[in-house]
């Protein structure tokens, strides 16, 4: 074998798992955040016994559900009903793939891209991976074989049809303004912090924000599992590790999310006046690194926040705002951006 071929194949061995961990720690560790955040805003003391201020409470969660009975119930479609949790959970992993989190990094006596692959399409990709994750909530809900399973399902699919389009115009305006696809290169046009295109479309980050927000099924948009009117929603019939797999996927797309409107609005791994330090190559690559990852905990705290901030929703409110709202707002959005960058403001 080529030793070239060797080292690319070892290297992207490397990211792989250095995004998947980066990936399922943030998921761990967001149970513990949605815990003391939520019980901070209520003025309660929330998990402070496993552990220092109940750190270790994630680690015990998940050993509950590793050594809880898996009971599947017989009146289900048992192949789907088992494939489901994996349908919703593997999307929404390969969703970080293409996301840069960092420019590169001097090793090994060359540079290597901080990211797991750079794509053309690379904003493509992750609408692609996102829609793939609401098969598995609808196949739950549908082969439960339980009415507010079903239920769950119909508006997961119902939702995500209202709110992709608004999402996926959105975006439009930073695409344009880059002249490329490529999520790196998104970044690489917001060198200045007033480069960043919050500044330049904020009605587009909006629209992306308020997207992310119900494309992930969180507060105030959870119709899928409202607990008030659905008892769990679509997954009513499941338990232990296929339970604890539909919540992974849904903090695993929050990352994923929040990742994203970071890379397209607020700059990336940019830091403003990194470049005028003169710090070796190397500090450079850590400090991107770790403003990306910052910028990052800042919107998955602002998810929390919301739940707890905001009531839910009616569903015909929930539809009229995506279609008579959002969407209007992401073409006005493509329409003011094409003006800016047609008079050569952008």
């Amino acid at each position: 074998m080529d030793p070239g071929i060797g080292e690319q194949i070892l290297e992207s061995f490397v990211k792989v798992a250095f995004v998947i961990s980066l990936v399922m720690g943030a998921v761990t560790f967001m149970t513990w955040v949605e815990r003391r955040v939520s019980a901070w805003i209520q003025d309660r003391l929330g998990p402070n016994r496993v552990g220092p201020a109940g750190l270790f409470q994630p680690i015990a969660d998940g050993i509950k559900f590793l050594f809880k009975e898996d009971v599947v119930p017989p009146h289900v479609h048992k192949p789907l009903y088992v494939l489901a949790p994996a349908l919703s959970f593997v999307p929404a992993l390969l969703g970080s793939a293409v996301i840069p989190f960092g420019d590169t990094i001097p090793l090994f006596g060359r540079d290597i891209p901080l990211r797991v692959a750079d794509l053309d399409v690379g904003i493509l990709f992750i609408f692609a991976m996102s829609a793939m994750g609401v098969y598995g909530i609808a196949l739950a809900g549908w082969s439960s074989n339980n009415k507010y399973s079903l239920m769950g399902g119909l508006r997961s699919s119902a939702q995500l049809i209202s709110y992709e389009l608004a999402m996926s115009l959105s975006v439009v305006g930073a695409l344009m303004a880059a002249g490329s696809l490529r999520l790196s290169e998104v970044v690489l046009t917001q060198d200045r912090l007033m480069h960043w295109n919050v500044w330049t479309q904020p009605i587009g980050a909006l629209v992306f924000i308020v997207a992310a927000f119900a494309e992930t099924n969180r507060l105030p948009f959870d119709l899928p599992e409202c607990e008030s009117e659905l008892v769990a929603g679509y997954h009513t019939e499941y338990s232990s590790m296929k339970f604890a797999m539909f919540f992974m996927a849904e903090y695993a797309n929050m990352v994923t999310a929040s990742a994203l409107m970071v890379t397209l609005y607020f700059g990336g791994w940019q830091v403003p006046g990194l470049a005028s330090l003169s710090l070796p190559p190397l500090a450079v690559s850590l400090i991107q690194v770790a403003a990306f990852l910052l910028k990052v905990a800042f919107f998955l705290f602002v998810y929390v926040w919301v739940r707890w901030t905001l009531p839910r929703f009616r569903f015909d409110q929930l539809m009229d705002l995506g279609w008579k709202v959002m969407l209007p707002l992401a073409l006005l959005n493509i329409f003011l951006t094409s003006w800016l960058i047609l008079n050569g403001w952008i």
